[in-house]
């Protein structure tokens, strides 16, 4: 595991006590189901994690920037206030 990937999962995880793996993780942020399910480890990321942090995560895990903003935007309007990852794509 890369320390990306151990800092965004230590953000994740540790509030929900969860144990999402990195590849979980990237289902969720990747996937608008997620939002309708309001999946609280897919808001931490989008939420907890630094930006940057986000954007490494995202290319480590090769995810589409799109994709995770399209999700972003979607918790975005959920939680009343704007994401980062919102304005991305």
């Amino acid at each position: 595991m890369t320390l990306v990937t151990m800092a965004v999962l230590s953000t994740v995880n540790a509030p929900y006590g969860t144990t999402l793996s990195g590849e979980q993780l990237a289902a969720k942020i990747s996937d608008p189901q997620s939002a309708y399910n309001y999946d609280p480890s897919a808001f931490s990321f989008f939420s907890d994690v630094e930006e940057d942090l986000q954007h490494s995560f995202l290319s480590e895990m090769a995810i589409d920037l799109a994709a995770a903003s399209a999700v972003a935007k979607k918790y975005s309007s959920l939680a009343g206030y704007d994401l980062p990852l919102a304005q991305a794509a």
